[in-house]
């Protein structure tokens, strides 16, 4: 059953790689024998990641992207196959939140997140995708939603209506697509620990909001191996257009 899993043939772009749960899908895409590369803004993170991977024996290099810009993505995907051949896999991840409530966002809050989570996303599966079908390949896009694209929070509604954007482009993509070989599911994490919210959850706030997870524990960014390796691989070969949940159970509430 190992070999449903390998992505070692694959070479996949990960955006938002700097960080949190990008860094995370690569290193473990990576450790699994895919050719990785890592895109985002923040350089010096990308090139520390890239030298980690490279030192384990892994094959990734970093390019730099902001998918607010269509011209960036043009030329991030054209540097990512120039370095490590054609796309096979798209992870679909990079994205920020502005924390005020709905009354206090500006439209330039709107903008921002709009642009980078579902404009920006949106924009950078159709481009990868036009380059699957010229090459006549099968393709394979796995973007990030989130349990806020189902569920809601107070003070970031427009990350919720960008992630709920996310789930019908999902959908809408994968419809077009399948006649193309090409193949568009979502993964949905729920509350995750990473370094830029890891000083919240020992806060009474954060503390109050992992209660209400089912599990009652926050998730750590390991919790979505599996079902990274899962969409990102042959095993998720049957599958198109479907969102897989990862929270611990707090959609149930």
């Amino acid at each position: 059953m190992s070999g449903l899993f390998d992505v070692s043939k694959e070479t996949i772009l990960v955006t938002g790689a700097s960080q949190g749960l990008g860094r995370q899908f690569a290193r473990v895409l990576a450790a699994h024998g895919a050719a990785v590369a890592l895109a985002a803004r923040q350089a010096d993170k990308l090139k520390s990641l890239e030298e980690e991977i490279r030192g384990k024996g892994g094959r990734a290099a970093a390019v730099a992207l902001d998918v607010t810009d269509t011209a960036s993505i043009a030329r991030a995907v054209d540097a990512a196959e120039a370095a490590l051949g054609p796309v096979t896999v798209l992870i679909n991840n990079a994205g920020i939140a502005i924390e005020k409530l709905a009354t206090e966002q500006t439209e330039a809050d709107w903008d921002a997140v709009i642009g980078a989570n579902l404009k920006g996303a949106y924009f950078l599966a159709t481009e990868v995708a036009r380059r699957m079908i010229a090459r006549k390949q099968s393709g394979n896009i796995v973007n990030i939603a989130s349990v806020l694209g189902t569920g809601v929070l107070k003070a970031v509604s427009p990350y919720a209506i960008s992630k709920a954007g996310i789930i019908q482009a999902t959908k809408a993509m994968a419809l077009e697509l399948a006649g193309q070989n090409i193949r568009i599911n979502a993964l949905a994490p729920g509350y995750i620990d990473t370094e830029m919210n890891h000083a919240f959850w020992s806060t009474p706030a954060g503390e109050r909001l992992a209660k209400r997870i089912p599990q009652r524990r926050v998730g750590a960014e390991s919790d979505l191996d599996g079902a990274i390796l899962l969409l990102a691989s042959q095993a998720s070969r049957y599958m198109t257009g479907s969102v897989i949940t990862v929270d611990g159970g707090f959609l149930l509430n």
